[in-house]
């Protein structure tokens, strides 16, 4: 049976205000990654194939739980993160709302700027909303395609579209879900029949033990 497991990179500079800043891992961010890699070797997990987007966070992360003792990794700018940055200033200048500072401001500010991005009202955006779900959805067709185990190393709202198109879920509950999504979380697409179901969301064994539970991180 066909599975595909996702990986969240592991927590990013999170201080920063552009995407170039915040595409690399802070010092906790490595070690939940490593913290994961031998969480899989430990639990004897397999993998025929490894996948990860192009960005830093996206290798680093791929790096540290050694992914590549599996198989050689493949890099597809496909799997890069929706460029939340820039799409919160253009919701800025499209609303008046700032970028949020806070976690729960995030709460509101997310599905608001989801709706205006997939409705068209943002300008001047790297992708569109279709173009975004159209390469990450053709992307996992790919690789639902090529390999029956495979793990790709990606970002939260890329799983959260696929857990949108697989669960049918409105523009908040699809906000949301991205919001809930942990650092070095993993995530489980099951084949059946025909068609993807998800069979594992956020999970993060691998921060439960005792002395790594400051490592369970959102942000």
């Amino acid at each position: 049976m066909s599975q595909i497991t996702l990986v969240r990179h592991g927590q990013a500079n999170s201080d920063s205000t552009d995407e170039h800043g915040y595409d690399k891992l802070s010092p906790l961010g490595h070690e939940q990654a490593a913290w994961l890699g031998a969480h899989m070797r430990e639990t004897h997990q397999a993998f025929d194939s490894v996948y990860c987007g192009t960005l830093r966070r996206h290798v680093e992360t791929a790096a540290g739980m050694t992914a590549e003792q599996y198989a050689p990794i493949t890099q597809d700018a496909r799997l890069n993160e929706l460029a939340y940055f820039d799409l919160s200033n253009a919701f800025e200048a499209y609303s008046g709302q700032p970028i949020p500072t806070l976690q729960e401001e995030f709460v509101a500010h997310m599905p608001r700027l989801f709706e205006a991005w997939m409705d068209g009202h943002l300008k001047d955006i790297p992708e569109s909303f279709a173009s975004f779900e159209d390469r990450v959805s053709q992307a996992i067709e790919d690789i639902s395609a090529r390999s029956d185990r495979a793990l790709v190393i990606t970002s939260g709202g890329v799983i959260g579209l696929m857990t949108r198109q697989v669960l049918d879920l409105s523009t908040d509950n699809y906000a949301r879900t991205c919001l809930s999504i942990m650092n070095s979380s993993t995530h489980r697409f099951t084949k059946i029949g025909s068609k993807l179901s998800l069979s594992q969301f956020n999970n993060i064994a691998h921060l439960e033990h005792v002395g790594r539970h400051h490592a369970q991180t959102h942000i």
